[in-house]
Formats: structure tokens, C-alpha cells, sequence
């Protein structure tokens, strides 16, 4: 099934060309959801064909178990384990199922901060992707020491685009007042994501890089009223709607938002800077949950172009 394609800042038809400067890379999320016997083998099955087409890269953007499944070790584990079936690179990037909302009884009562810590200790090296051929990777840990525990902040480049996991998570990004550790834990990530998105575009401007591609986990408009997409309580305001867009605008060349969180399919530019529309910003929202399929984007220079793709 072929998607739109957008040839930015104008979206365009275009037709993807296997040049020798083009290359492609697959997005996924929220998957598996469910129990072993009941979402694993869809979910292999997808990884295979993954493999099979051997894009440069995947990026899984968070949420690798369902909100009502434990939070174990043994969990994780079987997810290493899955991330390590991919025959190519992935990259991925925490959502909410794997630490904010562990503490729910059906989750297994966990501490989030302290599954937080198993995440980082489990599934980031900081200077290497997932996956049986990784690929190289700069790290927020590494690069800022004032953000030393942020080795989930990653990037990397292949050809003339840049690209930058934020560790942006659903559920209002943990932004909870009645929980005064959340709150401490969301003001300090919130601080460093600010960092990273400023620093991808200040890397992109320095390379001379042609396009952006931030991933994140969150749908950053779930908090949004009618009258504001980034009201005051929203979890997202600081780092999407003061940060990244402002960035965005400002730098004028195509940049891609990938995310999940909402388990739907959309290709589509919905962003506004002073109510005007962006539009040099794309989002890809990647389908999962019981949608067991990724979506393969084709690059071409500056230009994007979506294929979705099923086991």
C-alpha cells in the first residue's frame, strides 16, 4: 500500500528513485501489545519482514508492551530479545508503557524511576544503536555531562539528514502535579529535551544537513484545548511548542517528527507557529497496538516518501 508522499516545504507526489544518494529507514512503535502467545509471533513476523527489505535503519519509537502488562525484568528482557532479531540497526526511544505507568496494579506496582533506571541500563550503551549490525550514535549522556543520565537522547546522521530521538512519552510526559517525584523527574528530562532539540538543530545548521528527523514517543497533542495546541498544562509546551517549532521555523528546511502513542496511521502537517501554518514540518504517526504494521520512509535528498508495510 503506497501513502503520500511529501517533497517539502511544498507537499508533493513524488516517485522514489533507488539512487545512489537516496536510502530508506523503517518506523514503528507500540508494538507488541498484548501477551506472548497473543502478539508475539505477529510481531516476529514483522521484524522479518523488516529484515527482508534491509532499510539503513529502524527506529521503534516506544512502547514495546501494552499499558496493562507487567513491567518485569523478564519483560524487558524478552524485548532485548526482540530487538535483537532485527538483522540491521534499530534505534529505539522509551514510551510511557515501559516506566511512567508501571506503578498501576495490573503493571505490577514498580516504582517508574526505578524501571526508568533498568531502560537506561538495559537497552542504551550511548554509543551504539540495537539491533545484529549497529550503527554508530553521539548521545545527549555523553555530549552535554550537564545531562550526564540522558543516554536515551541519541542522534546520528546517514548522508545529508540528520536524525535525533527526544525521550518525549505519553501521558502528558509525566508532567503529574499531584505526584511531587514526577514532577522533578518531568522539569529535569524537560530541561535536557530543550537541550537536545536545540542542539539537533544547531548540529543540522553546522553539517549543513538537508533535512531533520526528531522521534519521539508522545502524541504531544493529547493535552490540547480548542483555543491552544500547547495549553499551560501541557506536558509539551516547553520542548515542542516553544522549542521545537520556533527551531523549525526558523532553520526553514524539511524536518519530520515521527511518533506513536495514539495507534494510528497519519501523514500529515498540522503544525502552527503564531497561528500560521508550518509548513517545513511533517508528522509521521506510526499505526500499532492491535495495528501490527511499520511504516517504510524513502529518502531522497530533502524529499520523504511513505510505504506502509505489514508482516
Amino acid at each position: 500500500m503506497k501513502l503520500r508522499s511529501f517533497c517539502l516545504p511544498l507537499a508533493l507526489a513524488l516517485t522514489f528513485a533507488a539512487q545512489a544518494q537516496g536510502f530508506s529507514f523503517v518506523a514503528l512503535g507500540d508494538l507488541p501489545y498484548g501477551p506472548p502467545d497473543k502478539s508475539y509471533g505477529s510481531y516476529r513476523a514483522l521484524i522479518e519482514r523488516i529484515n527482508r527489505i534491509e532499510p539503513a535503519f529502524s527506529i521503534h519509537v516506544g512502547d514495546f508492551k501494552s499499558g496493562s502488562t507487567r513491567c518485569s525484568d523478564e519483560e524487558f528482557s524478552a524485548q532485548l530479545e526482540h530487538f535483537s532479531r532485527y538483522t540491521g540497526a534499530v534505534v529505539y526511544t522509551p514510551g510511557d508503557n515501559e516506566w511512567t505507568d508501571c506503578h498501576r496494579a495490573n503493571n505490577g506496582g514498580y516504582d517508574p524511576l526505578e524501571r526508568l533506571g533498568a531502560l537506561r541500563q538495559r537497552f542504551f550503551d550511548g554509543e551504539q544503536s540495537l539491533g545484529q549490525k549497529p550503527i554508530k550514535l553521539e548521545s545527549q549522556a555523553r555530549l552535554m555531562p550537564e545531562h550526564g543520565r540522558y543516554v536515551e537522547n541519541q542522534r546520528w546522521q546517514q548522508q545529508d539528514v540528520l536524525f535525533a530521538t527526544v525521550h518525549l512519552v505519553g501521558s502528558n510526559n509525566n508532567l503529574e502535579s499531584r505526584d511531587p517525584k514526577a514532577t522533578a523527574e518531568f522539569f529535569e528530562r524537560d530541561a535536557a529535551n530543550v537541550a537536545w532539540i536545540q542542539a539537533a538543530f544547531e548540529q543540522a545548521e553546522q553539517r549543513q544537513a538537508k533535512a531533520l528527523v526528531l522521534a519521539f514517543q508522545a502524541d504531544m497533542f493529547e493535552p490540547r484545548t480548542a483555543n491552544e495546541e500547547f495549553p499551560g498544562h501541557s506536558g509539551f509546551r516547553r520542548s515542542v511548542g516553544q522549542t521545537l517549532l520556533p527551531l523549525a521555523h526558523q532553520w526553514g528546511k524539511p524536518v519530520l517528527v515521527i511518533h506513536g502513542d495514539s495507534h494510528r496511521l497519519v501523514i500529515d502537517q498540522p503544525f502552527t507557529l503564531d497561528k500560521k501554518p508550518l509548513a517545513n514540518v511533517t508528522r509521521l504517526e506510526v499505526p500499532g497496538a492491535q495495528d501490527v504494521r511499520a511504516v517504510r520512509v524513502k529518502v531522497d535528498g530533502a524529499s520523504f516518501a511513505f510505504e506502509l508495510i505489514a508482516p
